[in-house]
């Protein structure tokens, strides 16, 4: 359900959900599966943003502390969500290649932290999974548990499935003002019980302060749609070595500091980017790459041709293939912050500020949504008890 209604009486629900990207949306999921009355207010006309910007990768297993609580909550949440939408979620998993034995030996590593998690495999196992032979592979890694979406496809099915479930969203509303219950949009007024601020990165644009104490940043990323080489076909998500730093699971083991020093001494533009050499493949059997990461509070505007260039003469490497044809290309931009994967707060009473502040809100954006709902409704059980 959508409207534009400007009647002088002010909407009220239980929650308002500012932002329908995937953080908001999942707020919106767990609010109508409680009983609860939502409106979610988008200030474009559809979702646009980083939900849509991504690899769909769902890597739940690579993940650490509270990120890898809300990313095994959110794994469940996503097949059932996925059921009742209609969103294709895949079962696959990721395969890891190793193309060194210091990456090698942090997947070992793993192996033995996360056990049934991960199953190491053999260069041609490894090979055989991933549907192409890399060159110099030493061995992999299969994380069953992982999964993945169609993005561009999931999220709009996602926001269908909530307004069909009694939500009313609401997309090309700016929200200028939140005070408390009241939100005061381009078109009219909005009241509720508790008012969630699901923006990510824009957090700054509604409560500076906050954002400047959490050291909220803008990261923004490369990422490429390419043919898939030789019509190749490939089931999982697929990480490299890069990924072995990027992901708190890995990167806490005691080998990934020679995963690191290999590189700065082979490789060092790819720590300067802070490059996560990684892809998926789309159900139309194009294939999506990336990802380079730079962060500031305001973006530059332009972007250097030698850093797409990276990407894609690693990828040649990967794909042990002499060229690549692009199809697209685009900036991703999600929140980043110092102080941990997630920033929730609450600037006043009656609001809530939820952001994923690092790279994982499709993987960890449901968990999230819930850990928050659970504790405004034991927030409200204990102020009614008083």
């Amino acid at each position: 359900m959508t409207s534009d209604d400007s009647s002088a009486i002010a909407p009220h629900a239980d929650l308002i959900v500012v932002g329908a990207g995937i953080v908001g949306l999942a707020h919106a999921w767990h609010a109508v599966l409680r009983g609860m009355s939502v409106i979610v207010i988008e200030r474009d006309e559809r979702a646009v943003g980083a939900s849509i910007r991504n690899f769909g990768h769902l890597c739940a297993t690579a993940q650490s502390g509270l990120a890898l609580e809300y990313a095994m909550d959110a794994r469940e949440t996503w097949l059932q969500a996925g059921a009742v939408a209609g969103i294709p979620v895949r079962t696959d998993g990721t395969v890891v290649l190793a193309r060194t034995q210091a990456e090698a030996d942090v997947l070992e590593e793993f192996h033995a932290l996360r056990d049934d998690a991960v199953r190491m495999l053999t260069p041609a196992e490894a090979a055989r999974l991933a549907g192409f032979d890399s060159p110099g592979l030493v061995a992999g890694a299969h994380l069953p548990l992982d999964l993945r979406v169609d993005s561009p496809d999931a999220i709009p099915a996602l926001a269908a499935a909530i307004a069909e479930r009694g939500a009313d969203l609401r997309y090309g509303e700016n929200v200028l003002e939140i005070s408390g219950g009241l939100v005061r949009t381009n078109r009219r007024e909005y009241t509720a019980e508790t008012v969630v601020l699901a923006v990510g990165h824009d957090v700054d644009r509604h409560y500076p302060e906050l954002a400047a104490e959490a050291g909220v940043q803008r990261c923004r990323l490369r990422m490429m749609e390419i043919e898939a080489p030789s019509g190749m076909t490939v089931a999982p998500g697929v990480f490299t070595g890069t990924s072995l730093l990027r992901y708190d699971g890995f990167a806490s083991t005691d080998s990934a500091q020679r995963v690191r020093a290999e590189l700065a001494e082979s490789a060092p533009e790819l720590l300067e980017n802070t490059v996560n050499l990684m892809f998926t493949q789309r159900a139309n059997g194009r294939i999506v790459i990336g990802d380079t990461h730079h962060y500031d509070t305001t973006l530059t505007p332009f972007e250097a041709e030698e850093v797409d260039e990276l990407l894609l003469d690693q990828f040649r490497l990967l794909f042990g293939v002499p060229d690549l044809t692009v199809l697209r290309r685009w900036r991703g931009v999600y929140a980043s912050a110092p102080t941990g994967p997630f920033l929730m707060a609450s600037p006043e009473p009656g609001v809530v500020v939820a952001s994923v502040t690092s790279g994982i809100g499709m993987t960890t954006g449901f968990g999230l949504a819930r850990a928050v709902l659970d504790e405004l409704v034991s927030s409200r059980q204990a102020h009614t008890a008083a």
